[in-house]
This record gives structure tokens, sequence and C-alpha cells, in this order.
């Protein structure tokens, strides 16, 4: 829908289908039982290496993930936030830092849930592996607003000054 009103691929969009696409490919390969309790898990942490390899270049995942965020917000968002990206240091210093917590905590949830799908008995993990992906992804969610209010508040307090992480 965004590409078709306006001509630019939307991040996250792209990660959902990253996602669905990694799901599709390793359900297609079957395996063993404990293969597939690992095939969700292992779309995410396909995902977070993504997102850690993406710091090593010059505007990391999460830079587009926020822009395409601003952009929806209002006209001329994502031109306002690239120019922020130029301007101001302590913005890209945040944004490597949310890439690499989200990229830590994907490749975390995709380890933690892997070693339990080959160590436990399937029946156990088949309880409690969703409260785990549920707890992870919940601490992102909530640690990325706590950290976005908290940058916000900087911004606020000292608008001239580079907001600091």
């Amino acid at each position: 829908m965004e590409f078709a009103r306006t001509r630019r691929v939307d991040a996250l969009s792209v990660l959902v289908l990253l996602g669905i696409a990694l799901s599709v490919v390793l359900m297609a390969l079957g395996g063993s039982p404990r293969l597939l309790l690992m095939r969700e898990s292992m779309a995410s942490g396909a995902i977070g290496i993504v997102f850690l390899l993406s710091l090593a270049m010059r505007r990391p995942l999460t830079f587009y993930l926020a822009r395409a965020t601003v952009a929806r917000e209002g006209e001329g968002g994502a031109a306002r936030f690239e120019a922020l990206w130029d301007e101001r240091p302590a913005l890209r210093r945040s944004i490597r830092l949310m890439t690499a917590v989200w990229g830590l905590g994907l490749t975390g949830e995709n380890a933690l849930r892997s070693w339990l799908a080959w160590h436990w008995p399937i029946e156990r993990f088949l309880v409690v592996s969703p409260f785990i992906g549920y707890a992870i992804y919940g601490a992102l969610t909530v640690w990325t607003l706590m950290y976005r209010k908290k940058l916000q508040r900087r911004a606020t307090a000292t608008p001239t000054a580079a907001v600091r992480p």
C-alpha cells in the first residue's frame, strides 16, 4: 500500500515480508519435530542478524524503520528525519543503540528458544516457548518506548542542544 502511494519501500513491510519468506522456506525444508519447533524463532533470529549486520552500514536498519514512522506522522517527515540524521550525532548514536538492542534481543531469543527446543521435552517447550517470545518482544518494545520518550524529553528540555542517548 505504501509503495503504491509514495513509490517508496517501507522498511517495516520489508521486515514483515522477510519474516514470512523465511518461515515459508524453513517450513518447506521440513525436518525433525525439534527443528520445526525452532522455525518461528529462526526467522526472528535471522532478522536480528540483519539488524546487527546493518550496524556496519552508513544507516542501520532502525534508521529506515524510524524514518518510515516519521514519514507516516506528517508531510515532509522523512526529509526532516534525514536532515536530523545529518545534523545530530546524538540521533545517530541513539538509532545505532536501538539497532544493537533489537539485534541482540532477537538473536538472543533465537538462541534461547533453539537451546530449549533441543534440550527440553517437546511438551514443556510448547507450553513455555510462547511466553518467552512474548516476554522478550514485550521487553524490547517497552525499552524502545521508554528510550524514545527519554530522548523526546531531552530534546524538548534543550531544543538547541544535541540529544544524547
